[in-house]
């Protein structure tokens, strides 16, 4: 699984992007950490590492300053999907995000687009059921202040 190719997939927008300039830091059947640079340059943030944890549904993305002082925590909820022959994983975003603070501050992101997403028929209910469920349960970690075993373990992987 080393040589893993990422696939970012979104609803809203639609699109799919081949993450070929991420680096894969480690992988296996239970997780996946990777480095990268931001796609489109931003004033806010510059790179940082995500951890893949397809058992969980979450994508955890530590964003980092371009002094490599951090930003923000960046949960994305997400659907895992492998394709063996090609070696790949896509994660399709969908649509909630909860994202911790440098100060601990949590916040549930995007429902507003779930719900549109929902009405317009761009997600099923399976999967919209599945986000919910999976932002519930990072939600109860974050404020039972055990993220840190997330953030410990994505924290080992780097230099």
């Amino acid at each position: 699984m080393s040589d893993l190719i990422f696939y970012r997939k979104r609803i809203i927008p639609c699109e799919n992007i081949r993450l070929d300039r991420d680096t894969v830091l480690y992988s296996d059947e239970k997780m996946m950490v990777t480095k990268w640079n931001t796609i489109n340059p931003r004033k806010d943030i510059d790179h940082g590492y995500s951890l893949y944890l397809p058992e969980e549904g979450f994508k955890i993305s530590k964003f980092l300053r371009k002094d490599g002082s951090l930003h923000k925590w960046y949960c994305d909820i997400v659907e895992f999907y492998f394709d063996k022959e090609e070696g790949s994983c896509t994660t399709l975003d969908l649509l909630l995000d909860v994202t911790i603070n440098e100060n601990g501050e949590v916040h549930l992101l995007d429902m507003d687009e779930l719900a549109s997403a929902h009405k317009d028929g761009l997600i099923s209910d399976e999967l919209m059921h599945k986000s919910l469920i999976r932002a519930d349960r990072l939600l109860k970690i974050a404020y039972s202040g055990s993220f840190s075993k997330y953030a410990d373990l994505l924290n080992s992987f780097i230099e």
